[in-house]
This record gives C-alpha cells, structure tokens and sequence, in this order.
C-alpha cells in the first residue's frame, strides 16, 4: 500500500513505532533497522530500548519514533506496536490510545486492555515465518507488516536487509526478502478483509530524502575522543559506558592507537594519569559503579595537575541498582568525589552532538588547564541512537589546545634544576615539562609539593598551592562552551533547568505549555562544574518558580544551587521559589510529564512568605501525573 492510495487524510508529521518481545529473539536488531530505514527514508529519528542486565529471557522492547523535524527525546504515545507476545501487549498498555494500532501474532490471541481504543491486527507472524523454513524470522515478517502499513516501500526496506546481512550468505538474504513479502501480505490482506482495505493510521509523510548519520552519544563520545588525538583508552567494561569501547576498538588501531582493557576502574584511571603525566591523550569511560572506585586515583591526578579525560555514563544506583536503567544520580560524587578538595570541570552534553563536541573540549581544557575533567553523559544520552548531521561532527573543524608546555630552548635557557613544574603564574597554570626534554621535572607527588615538585607540609605553601589550583576555575565563561543556554522570555513565570538528556524532554515540554498560554523559559546547563551560579541567577531572578526537572531521589541538581546559595539571592529578590519535578523509576522523562509537573506546581502557592525549601514533585513508577511528597 502507498501514501497515494489512502485519500486525502491528514498527513501524519510523526510516528512512534514500537516492538516488544522476549530479550536475545533480536528485538533489538529489528529495531535498529526500522531506524536505518526510516533514516535511508529522510526520517529524523530518535530510538530507545527496554531491556534487562541478563542475555536471554525476560521482556524487551525497542522504540523508534520517526518524525518529519529533528527530535531528540522519548515520548510516551504509540502509534504502532508490534507484539510479539501478550506481556508487550501489557506493558504497553499506558501508551496505547484510539489512534494506535497494535500488529499482534495471532498465535497467542492477543487481549487489548479494557478502554484502550486501539485497533488490533492479528497476523500469523509465527506460522509465516515458519512457511519459509526460518520461524526466527518472525520478527522480519512484522517489519514488513509495519513498513506496508506505514507505508514505505517494501524493496526500500528489502535493500536495507540484504546489505546488513549480505555476508551471511544469499539464502539469509533470500530468507529476509521472502519474510518481509509476507508480512506485507499478510498486512494488506487482513486490511481488505477486516477494514475495508484501509489502513486504521492516517498517511505518514514523506521524508525529505536526505540521509544523516545515525548514533548514539557513546559512539559521538568515540568519534570526538579519535578528533581529539586522543589515541589511548583504558578501561573496564560496565554498562552503559561499553559501547564507547566497542567503537573504539576497531578503529583507535587504524589510527595508531590502541584501547587496553583493564582488571578495574583504579586501574584504568592510574593508567590514564601515567600516560597524562607522559603527555599522551588518554581517557577512561564508566558509569557509577566504576566511577567510585575512580575516586582516590581522581584526587591524585588533581594534586598533580594531571590531564585527565572521564566519561561517566549514569544508570540507577546505589551498587549495581539499575544497571540498565536511566538515572541521573552520580551528579555529587561527579562535582565533589574524592577525599579533601580536587577542583575538576565537569560537562553536561545534551544530546550527540553535543557529546561530540564537549568530548573534544574535555580533552582541550585537560590540557589547558592541566585538571580532570568529566564529561556527564548518562545512559539515554549513551545508548540511544538519533539523526545527526554530518556537518555537526566535522573533524576537520576541530581544533587542537594542548595547553601551556615549556620548550626545549626555554629549558636549557632556565639550565639544571631552573625549571620549576608548579611554578605561581598569574590563572594558577604552570606550563609543564614532559618526560625525556633535558632539564625538564618530572616529579608528581600524590602528597603536598612545592613549586618543584618537593614534598613539603609547610602551612603558607599548602595555602598558595591549594590557592592555585582552585583559581584555575575562577570563570566558566573561559572554559569555551558556555555555562547554560536560555530560551524563552525576559520575564517568564516559570522556568524550567535541567542538564544532560532530560533537557531535551524539557524543551517539549516547555513547547507544551506555551501552546497552553504559559510564559515559560528553559535552562539546560552545560556545564556543572565550575557552576554558573551568576548566570542561573540572573535568568531565575524575574521568574516565580524555578523548576528542577532531574532523574534522581534526591533532588541532587536542586540542592547543588541551594548549595551555592542561589535560594537566598532569589529570596532577596522576593520573587522565584526553587521547586522539583523527579523520576526516578529507571525511565527518562516524557514531555507530558514535563507539561504535568509544571501545571500542578504553578497551581501551588509559594510554600512560605520567605519562600524557604519548597517539597519537590516525584514521578513515581506507573503514574502519569506527578504526587506531593514531604521535602527532601
């Protein structure tokens, strides 16, 4: 069926498209290449999965929303959702509305939940798959259902296949060409005999027919460490970060690098301070877990004025918790991890480019201002795949800082034991030597040093040397990215902040509520260390409420400007109170639960006349709106 045979209907500028299943029968495969194809289309597209931390068994699910403008956030509707059992049909139930379709295997009687409205189409997914003597198929016999209903062409979708299996052999190719053949079949076949030959969805349209790239943030986080010259990583693979290891290691030897996997994360990170201290561009990727045991190894290549490169892909804590669920709960120890006080930048990507470029940036400023640096990325961000434009990520445009170093003529000006590391320079930034230049000084010690590089516990210098590394962060307008980005009006009555991920479901939401007339600005902080506390109040100051939207128990992004004293300027102001929206279920936020959160706290009156700490929203497992809860 095509777009030109469905009428005049009102075309559809967006589509979510699900398919559940039992995880290790290729949910995922079968999603991803919906993805591809859709993008091969001119689609923009958004993907994200469900799934669990064993490799067979249990449910699964992969989601792809298709759209005619760039999207870059899950949303809760679906359109079409392909089960391949009941408990998909289940799960999905919330989701579920009169203008969606659910493609069901009629081998398990498929049952719609009482007051969904969909449109069910029992197709023998199964038994066609078993015709032509491949029953794992079955799931290719669902895409080719769900490109005939949505109406892509079928030899479109039959290209894709045949190019992504084609080393498995013709017959494979063969096997996938017939499945989809039938599913489309089966599709239009059920159409005629049951809705008049209808489809029950309004006509997509078309893409533009240009085709982008398809990533995830872990794999953007790759391609900016290569752009980087960054030619080494050490690490030990954890979920969500693994994928950055994944796509590193077949290319890093292409290009004269190499990717070493450690017995731990203080191994990696010790590896990662050493060939710092050498001069080589090195970094390790992890999430909380690994990010832990990092922390004594952080302090050090702080004390040391080290470069160091950290990716933290964020899951639901505390332990193991929620190794493959969204969470946004390592923010503190990011900011504030590691014993006494180890000064580090850390920067907040919100989508992949982003994740490209902040990547590239984490390694320029290591090297500039000779600390670690974090990049907080989180499991969405990570895993998730989007479009992306090439011209986002052009290497060719990526320029190089390697930070203040002193040069062989300059040493052998200085002579023997002239040169000191740690020298008091104006912006606390000493230029350094690397191991093998004569005269050069190569002392790095984890305790207390002086200018040389000397252990010392005299009181004025561990005050001038805790001094100079602190005022390497005296401004984040220096760092090269700004601090946060603004949209909205001078004198919103709401604002909503969040950072990473989230933001991306703030932005709709915040389109949401200006369809509905509300005055509403948003801020997605971009960098959280150091804080743009100026900034954040300059742009709260006019507001009556600030919304904290973030994925975590304990309103960690909240209490971090209450921490900078950011309520008490605001309070003086006499205006904004600091409230909170949070999930913390193990999912990113939907934009109506953005929308939700901030309708319900705009109806509440100021806590109290000194608008002290107001009791945050929480989004709780399972519910659509958001319930009070006692403060934090």
């Amino acid at each position: 069926m095509r777009q030109t045979e469905r009428g005049e209907e009102h075309l559809l500028h967006e589509v979510n498209w699900k398919i559940g299943g039992v995880q290790g029968e290729g949910i995922d495969s079968t999603g991803d290449i919906m993805a591809l194809v859709c993008n091969g289309l001119g689609y923009h597209i958004y993907s994200n999965r469900v799934f669990s931390s064993r490799i067979k068994g249990g449910h699964t699910s992969a989601k792809v929303r298709i759209a005619t403008r760039p999207v870059a956030a899950p949303v809760q509707e679906t359109h079409v959702l392909v089960a391949l059992d009941q408990e998909s049909i289940d799960k999905s139930a919330a989701e579920l509305n009169a203008g969606s379709c659910v493609i069901a295997d009629s081998g398990f009687k498929p049952c719609l939940p009482s007051g969904s409205g969909a449109t069910v189409i029992a197709l023998a997914l199964t038994a066609l798959a078993r015709e032509i003597q491949a029953p794992i198929l079955k799931n290719t016999v669902a895409l080719g259902a769900s490109a005939e209903l949505l109406g892509f062409p079928l030899e479109e979708v039959q290209a894709y296949t045949a190019t992504r299996f084609g080393r498995k052999g013709g017959k494979v190719v063969e096997g996938n060409a017939k499945a989809l053949a039938a599913g489309a079949g089966a599709l239009r076949q059920y159409l005629d005999e049951h809705l008049g030959g209808r489809s029950p969805l309004p006509p997509l349209a078309p893409g533009d027919g240009r085709q982008r790239l398809v990533i995830s943030g872990n794999h953007a986080v790759a391609m900016g460490a290569v752009a980087a010259g960054c030619r080494l990583m050490a690490t030990y693979p954890i979920t969500p970060a693994y994928e950055v290891m994944d796509a590193l290691v077949p290319i890093f030897p292409q290009v004269g690098g190499a990717v070493v996997q450690m017995e731990d994360e203080l191994a990696s990170l010790a590896f990662c301070i050493g060939a710092g201290f050498a001069g080589a561009r090195s970094f390790t990727a992890t999430s909380g877990p690994g990010l832990s045991l990092m922390q004594e190894n952080l302090g050090l290549a702080a004390i040391t004025e080290t470069p160091l490169v950290i990716v933290d892909v964020q899951r639901g804590g505390p332990s193991s918790g929620l190794p493959t669920k969204h969470e946004q709960s390592d923010l503190l120890a990011m900011l504030h991890g590691t014993h006494g006080d180890a000064p580090r930048i850390v920067l907040a990507p919100g989508d992949v480019a982003e994740a490209f470029h902040d990547t590239v940036l984490a390694f320029n400023l290591a090297d500039r201002l000779h600390t670690p640096v974090i990049v907080a990325s989180d499991l969405s961000l990570g895993l998730w795949k989007q479009t992306l434009e090439e011209a986002d990520v052009d290497i060719e445009r990526v320029e190089i800082d390697r930070g203040p170093s002193v040069s062989d003529a300059e040493l052998a000006a200085l002579g023997p034991g002239g040169f000191s590391r740690y020298a008091w320079v104006p912006g606390g930034v000493s230029p350094r030597s690397l191991p093998g230049q004569k005269y050069g000084q190569f002392q790095a010690a984890g305790v207390e040093h002086n200018p040389k590089g000397n252990v010392t516990e005299d009181s004025a210098n561990r005050v001038r040397m805790m001094r100079k590394r602190a005022m390497k962060f005296a401004d984040v307008e220096d760092l090269g990215v700004p601090g946060l980005v603004y949209e909205g009006p001078d004198e919103p009555e709401l604002v909503l902040v969040a950072y990473g991920s989230t933001s991306r479901s703030v932005l709709e939401g915040a389109e949401i509520l200006r369809a509905e007339g509300v005055t509403v600005g948003t801020v997605r902080l971009r960098v959280l260390a150091p804080f743009p506390i100026a900034s954040l109040a300059d742009i709260l100051g006019p507001a009556r409420v600030a919304l904290f939207v973030e994925n975590n128990f304990g309103a960690q992004l909240a209490g971090l400007v209450r921490f900078h004293g950011l309520e008490g300027r605001l309070a003086a102001r006499g205006r904004c109170e600091i409230r909170s929206l949070l999930k913390f279920d193990g999912f990113q936020f939907y934009s109506a639960e953005v929308a939700a959160g901030a309708r319900e706290t705009l109806k509440r009156p100021p806590t109290q006349p000194g608008f002290g700490p107001a009791e945050p929203f929480v989004m709780a497992a399972g519910l659509t709106q958001p319930v009070l809860m006692s403060a934090i």
